[in-house]
């Protein structure tokens, strides 16, 4: 099928999808028709894989496509087609470097010594488009082209010739380039749009992919990197989240955490469409408060998500049976899903479409991460972090989501540091700390802020134990809580586990 392009110049230009959504997402749309486009990027980063896709989705869509190979055999690019589940029995395959074309005399090259010269390559490449008339072209690569015409002015005019050729076809042209010549301009100039793939190597962990739209004439597209996966099935691309792109109508009202105490402290609860960061050292509860109002959603009828980073699930389960906090049943009905992270595994822009599915596919309303420390090692700077989290925030708090979001500290007494401030992107911060009164280590819970309401002021006892959360009241007399070595030189008696506290 052909398709084209209106020649009046008012009217709205026509797109056809690369096959990856996520690309014609990052395009606004996919490409423009009946153009060349150049793809460029470091071997392994998914060019080959990125043409098929593209060639395939015409091929759905009754479109002839046709995938001229330089560089791997008809054979090869059968085999990663299978790898992927795929068959390429409805495209043309066409081997410049086949059995025909080979000498056993050539010593650096494949073709023929007599000189296949690059004008008797190119004139190949224009007899098979005329012989099959495709509607879609994947040229691959430019690095032998290059290599034959050994003069930049004799490889950009054959370039040129081959890209008049294809817009008197009506074919719209993929062009790979793995980059062997990093100062060669000349394609860019050339090429109608330019999509960049970069492999970026880890020192622990998987390699990290990301996609970059350098050139794109015509048609806005969102700017910067985007991360992509490369694994069974294809090219999996994370547009980069834009909140401003997301907002939607939601009416705020305040929810119960489900313990009293805690709503007292934040004035009277979490509020929708706001986000609540817990900070405090290891081992002091914060994973448990969380999942406490974590509970009490799922009591009140919403769904809800838990990106657990730290611990693995039995743990999870297991602990927050213990405290009485039951979260299997929930599970198990599809009203919870919980998701265990790899951070060495996961690229961040992949952990953003995780929340928007959750949100948009599935409809969660309730959203912890735990943690934040976790989530840093999948991000390549406190920056980046920063950056990220305050989109991603913002586009949770604009889709009426309550989110809580977990934040480690180093150290259990004293000097108590932090990886990174977030508290800034936070509308309320619930701080914990550790404390010693009688020979006993203690916990202590306030709230320093809160955007939505008149919180609390004062410092109270919390206490974790098989019938969940309690807390006490005012600790009045408690001095050095922020600073890492609270005292306390009030009256007000210690909480013991048979005592009956504010629940």
């Amino acid at each position: 099928m052909m398709i084209s392009v209106s020649s009046d110049p008012a009217a709205p230009v026509s797109r056809i999808s690369t096959g990856i959504s996520g690309l014609d997402d990052i395009l606004g749309g996919g490409l423009t028709p009946q153009r060349v486009y150049l793809v460029e990027g470091s071997p392994g980063a998914g060019k080959t894989t990125l043409g098929l896709q593209f060639l395939l989705d015409g091929a759905r869509k009754g479109e002839h496509g046709l995938y001229i190979t330089l560089s791997e055999t008809a054979d090869e690019l059968r085999a990663v087609a299978a790898s992927h589940g795929w068959s390429l029995a409805e495209l043309s395959l066409y081997e410049l470097a086949g059995d025909a074309d080979l000498d056993i005399d050539a010593q650096q090259s494949v073709f023929h010594p007599s000189e296949v010269e690059l004008g008797e390559t190119t004139r190949n490449v224009m007899n098979q488009v005329d012989l099959v008339k495709p509607a879609r072209v994947v040229f691959d690569s430019l690095s032998e082209m290059r290599l034959l015409a050994q003069n930049p002015l004799r490889y950009r005019r054959q370039i040129l010739a081959l890209k008049q050729f294809f817009a008197s076809r009506a074919c719209t042209v993929l062009l790979l380039d793995d980059k062997t010549s990093s100062s060669d301009q000349h394609l860019h100039s050339i090429a109608h749009g330019v999509i960049s793939l970069e492999q970026i190597a880890k020192e622990f962990g998987k390699e990290r992919r990301r996609v970059n739209i350098i050139k794109m004439r015509g048609i806005r597209f969102r700017g910067g990197y985007h991360d992509y996966t490369l694994d069974t099935g294809g090219i999996t691309m994370y547009p980069r989240l834009v909140a401003a792109e997301h907002t939607s109508d939601f009416t705020p009202a305040v929810r119960s955490t489900g313990s009293a105490g805690l709503d007292g402290l934040l004035g009277g609860g979490l509020v929708r469409g706001t986000n609540t960061l817990i900070v405090g050292p290891s081992g002091i509860g914060k994973t448990t408060l969380s999942t406490r109002c974590l509970l009490a959603a799922l009591e009140r009828g919403e769904k809800a998500a838990f990106y657990l980073f730290d611990e693995g699930l039995g743990t999870f389960f297991a602990r927050s049976a213990a405290m009485g906090l039951e979260l299997r049943s929930h599970t198990a009905g599809g009203q919870l899903a919980i998701h265990h992270i790899d951070p060495a595994e996961l690229a961040p822009g992949e952990f953003a479409q995780m929340l928007r599915d959750a949100v948009e596919r599935q409809g969660v309303g309730f959203i912890v991460i735990d943690s934040l420390n976790a989530y840093l090692q999948a991000m390549p700077g406190e920056h980046f972090l920063t950056l990220q989290m305050h989109e991603l925030l913002s586009y949770l708090n604009q889709k009426g989501v309550t989110t809580v979001l977990v934040l480690g500290q180093h150290g259990l007494i004293g000097e108590v540091r932090t990886d990174v401030d977030l508290s800034y992107l936070s509308d309320s911060t619930v701080l914990l700390r550790f404390f010693e009164s009688n020979g006993r280590l203690r916990r202590a819970i306030t709230v320093i802020k809160s955007r939505t309401a008149d919180h609390a002021l004062t410092i109270h006892e919390m206490q974790l134990g098989g019938d969940g959360i309690r807390i006490g009241e005012p600790l009045e007399g408690f001095d050095g809580v922020l600073t890492g070595l609270p005292s306390y030189r009030g009256s007000t008696p210690m909480m013991v586990p048979a005592a009956h506290a504010r629940d």
